[in-house]
């Protein structure tokens, strides 16, 4: 059956590439973000902290959300309070964090890593450091290095 003018390419079997074009940035980053996402789940199952939910890694993403106001933790990470309060309470009812009074305002709180939590920050950046053994044998220690600077050069600019 040819191809009339009246269909489209979802019909077709045209590739998003081929539709939209090639993988920008946003894409390229992201791509290799859900890798290490990917393993760092799977070593903390591996590892016995089998309750440890992919939504919970934006909480424990670096740096580690110790000693810090869970408001000032949600302007960190771009969401609200809300939905950060509902992050927190899981949380800590699976004993990674903990939220204590704050010395300096007693209606604020701060929240902890428990060493349950401190462990699975371990395993988080073991696994880390897997994906970037990995990827610097794949793409030779000058290349790899290359990278991280690039990457650490744009976080610098990000922050003006």
């Amino acid at each position: 059956m040819s191809r009339s003018d009246s269909s489209s390419h979802f019909t077709t079997g045209a590739t998003a590439e081929q539709e939209f074009g090639p993988p920008l940035i946003g894409a390229l980053l992201r791509m290799p973000w859900e890798v290490v996402q990917r393993h760092m789940l799977q070593r903390l199952h591996e590892r016995g902290f089998d309750d440890f939910e992919p939504a919970h890694l934006a909480v424990f993403r670096y740096p580690a959300p110790h000693d810090v106001r869970p408001s000032e933790l949600a302007d960190r990470l771009g969401m609200s309070k809300q939905a950060l309060g509902y992050l927190l309470g899981q949380l800590e009812q699976l004993g990674y964090l903990a939220r204590r009074p704050d010395p300096n305002d007693r209606r604020g709180k701060r929240i902890v890593v428990t060493p349950r939590g401190a462990r699975a920050v371990n395993v988080i950046r073991d696994a880390v450091a897997e994906v970037e053994a990995e990827w610097a044998r794949e793409l030779g220690a000058e290349r790899f290095a290359e990278l991280r600077e690039l990457l650490l050069e744009l976080n610098g600019l990000g922050r003006r």
